[in-house]
């Protein structure tokens, strides 16, 4: 058993853009921007805004947090989203989700310039990714797509059962890794909550990705000897013996899982640290797509 190492992967991948970005100062050019726009105070989008921010400053990024309270109108962020997709200083952004109840998220997400979408969620660049075309491809899909392929994990033709339908990453993967490429040509079944008998598709799978979002769904009887595990869930739970008040953990039962897989991520420093160095990626490549634009 192999452990797929996001956290060793995604600091390789920032490592290489820090390199990219060096040598854009060297020339002259004007460094990648990205932009967060985080409305109210949830504990988990802090972490992982902050996390953001202090990567783009350790490999050479700009970055600006615009941090809103947790009452800010719809019409509000509407006018802040403009503000952003107006300023030729920022090339790409994010709105960071959930949004407040009262926000209606997906009037705000498709309100994103697609040029600047370095999330992927917008329907323009989800339905260019889903024809194979160039797009900002959502960092948590493309994330896994990366740590496959530096892994040089063997998904032709091979049977990729999808846990989840998630427009962020079930539905996403499941177009990528059945498309052409490296880490591609997978046959794809994908399943969700209400699929019956789940554990008939997932004991045949060779390679399976659970994004279902409940904590050691998947468990060892559920999965054939040298499967390759992807787990993409990541839950809370709480626990009043640590010091924090709460643990984390995956989809995946890890424990016995991982004595059945032939590789397996691990929850947290798997996925999560990948998603953050594509979105970095995406950033980059939406600096390099607008200088093309420019000249």
């Amino acid at each position: 058993m192999e452990i797929l190492d996001g956290k060793k992967i995604s600091n390789q991948i920032k490592d290489e853009i820090a390199i990219d970005v060096a040598q854009m100062k060297e020339r002259g050019e004007k460094v990648p921007h990205l932009a967060a726009v985080l409305v109210g105070n949830d504990g988990a989008s802090l972490t992982y805004v902050g996390s953001k921010v202090r990567s783009c400053k350790k490999i050479g990024f700009e970055s600006t947090l615009i941090h809103l309270p947790e009452e800010t109108t719809e019409e509000a962020l509407l006018k802040q989203v403009e503000a952003l997709n107006a300023n030729s200083d920022i090339d790409g952004y994010i709105v960071q989700l959930p949004l407040p109840k009262h926000i209606d998220e997906e009037k705000v997400l498709m309100a994103v310039d697609p040029d600047k979408d370095v999330d992927g969620f917008h329907p323009t660049n989800f339905g260019k990714m889903a024809l194979d075309m160039e797009s900002f491809i959502s960092a948590t899909p493309f994330g896994i797509m990366e740590l496959l392929k530096r892994y040089n994990v063997d998904t032709e033709g091979k049977h990729t059962v999808v846990i989840g339908r998630s427009h962020i990453v079930g539905r996403p993967i499941s177009i990528l890794m059945s498309q052409k490429g490296k880490a591609a040509n997978a046959t794809v079944t994908l399943t969700h909550s209400r699929t019956k008998n789940i554990e008939a598709f997932t004991q045949k799978a060779d390679i399976i990705v659970s994004a279902l979002g409940v904590p050691n769904f998947l468990k060892a009887e559920m999965v054939k000897d040298g499967a390759v595990i992807i787990d993409v869930g990541i839950t809370r739970v709480p626990d009043e013996t640590r010091e924090r008040g709460y643990y984390i953990t995956g989809d995946v039962d890890f424990e016995n899982v991982s004595k059945k897989a032939s590789y397996i991520t691990p929850v947290p420093g798997g996925v999560g640290p990948m998603t953050i160095a594509m979105l970095l990626k995406n950033t980059l490549l939406a600096r390099e797509r607008h200088q093309v634009k420019n000249t």
